[in-house]
């Protein structure tokens, strides 16, 4: 029997060097996240999303460009997200609920991300004391 796909995806995420500590996203946590750094920083490629998450504590399951693109295409659907030019994106329109709410379980999610890699604030105090 063929092993589950977002088991096969975690395992696969996992294998990246830190991985174990990072958060794995997939699915709509990640067009929530990749729809609100858009909104907060701007225009940005494939590319650049894909480092903005990495740096934020984040590690994308499958392949990276291929994940962050059907999450962009998903979303320009629904309006939130316009493409500019081939490769490039930027922040569409949505109704200020939706955006408060994604906005929310985005940074709720950045909170988890700088858990896991120790990027809390308890972490940086506790630094400070030792």
């Amino acid at each position: 029997m063929p092993e589950d796909v977002g088991t096969e995806r975690q395992r696969r995420a996992t294998d990246v060097p830190n991985s174990r500590q990072r958060k794995v996203l997939a699915g709509i946590e990640l067009r929530y996240v990749v729809t609100m750094n858009l909104a907060v920083h701007g225009p940005a490629t494939v590319v650049e999303i894909i480092e903005l998450l990495e740096y934020q504590g984040f590690v994308i399951a499958g392949r990276a460009s291929k994940t962050v693109s059907d999450a962009l295409r998903w979303e320009m659907r629904r309006g939130r997200v316009r493409r500019i030019r081939r490769g490039k994106y930027g922040a569409g329109q949505m109704p200020r609920s939706t955006e408060h709410y994604i906005h929310k379980r985005a940074i709720a999610l950045r909170e988890e991300a700088d858990r896991r890699i120790g990027r809390d604030d308890d972490a940086f105090w506790d630094s400070m004391l030792a």
